[in-house]
C-alpha cells in the first residue's frame, strides 16, 4: 500500500511539477502563435496594397502632373497674364485690361486664389471664343462673373456689332506663401510670389 501512495505521490509531483509548466508553455506559445498569424495576415494585406499603390504609380503620377499644370505650385503672375493675353489674341478680343489681385489663400482647399478682373471689346463671336479659350487654359481658371454692354470701340476690323466686356476670372495656385497675411517662403521657393 505504500509503494501504491508513493506511486500515486510520484505522479502528482510528476503532473505538477513537469506536465503543467509545459502546458502552460504550451498554452503561451499559441498565443504567441495566434498572434503572430494575425500579424502575418495584416502584413500581406499591407504588402498587398502596396503592390497596387506600386502597380497605379505611373498613373497617379500623371495625374499629379496634371494636377501641377493646372494648379502650379508658384504663382507666377507675369506668366498667368501671357496665358490670359494670348487667349484673347487668339478669340480676336480687344482687351483693354487685366488687373490682377493679390492672392487670397483658401482654407476650405488649400489652394491660394488670383482673382483677374479684365474689361475688353469685341464681337459675340470674339467673347464666346474668349471664353472657351478660358476654360481650355493650360491653367486651372474659373469665370466668376462676366457683363456685356452693346457698344464699345472695337478695332477687330469686325463689321458686327461690338461689345464691352468686363469680366471677373479666378486661377488658382497651390503657393500658400502668396497674397496678404501670408508667410513668404513657407514652402521653401524665391520668387513668383503675388
Amino acid at each position: 500500500m505504500l509503494v501504491g501512495v508513493g506511486v500515486a505521490v510520484l505522479v502528482i509531483g510528476l503532473l505538477l511539477f513537469l506536465v503543467l509548466p509545459k502546458m502552460g508553455e504550451v498554452s503561451d506559445a499559441k498565443t504567441r502563435l495566434d498572434e503572430a498569424q494575425s500579424e502575418q495576415q495584416t502584413l500581406e494585406s499591407r504588402r498587398s496594397a502596396l503592390q497596387d499603390a506600386k502597380e497605379r504609380a505611373p498613373e497617379a503620377r500623371a495625374t499629379i502632373a496634371e494636377v501641377d499644370q493646372l494648379i502650379p505650385p508658384l504663382a507666377n503672375e507675369p506668366s498667368l497674364l501671357l496665358l490670359l493675353h494670348n487667349a484673347a489674341a487668339a478669340s480676336g478680343m480687344d482687351v483693354v485690361s487685366f488687373v490682377p489681385s493679390p492672392g487670397q489663400f483658401d482654407e476650405t482647399t488649400g489652394l491660394s486664389i488670383i482673382t483677374v478682373a479684365l474689361s475688353g471689346t469685341g464681337n459675340y463671336f470674339d467673347v464666346t471664343e474668349f471664353m472657351y479659350r478660358i476654360e481650355t487654359l493650360p491653367r486651372a481658371a474659373r469665370v466668376t462673373s462676366i457683363s456685356l454692354a452693346p457698344g464699345g470701340d472695337s478695332t477687330t476690323g469686325s463689321t458686327t456689332s461690338a461689345l464691352s466686356v468686363t469680366a471677373t476670372l479666378q486661377l488658382f495656385t497651390s503657393d500658400t506663401s502668396t497674397g496678404p497675411g501670408s508667410v513668404p517662403g513657407e514652402q521653401g521657393v524665391t520668387g513668383g510670389g503675388a
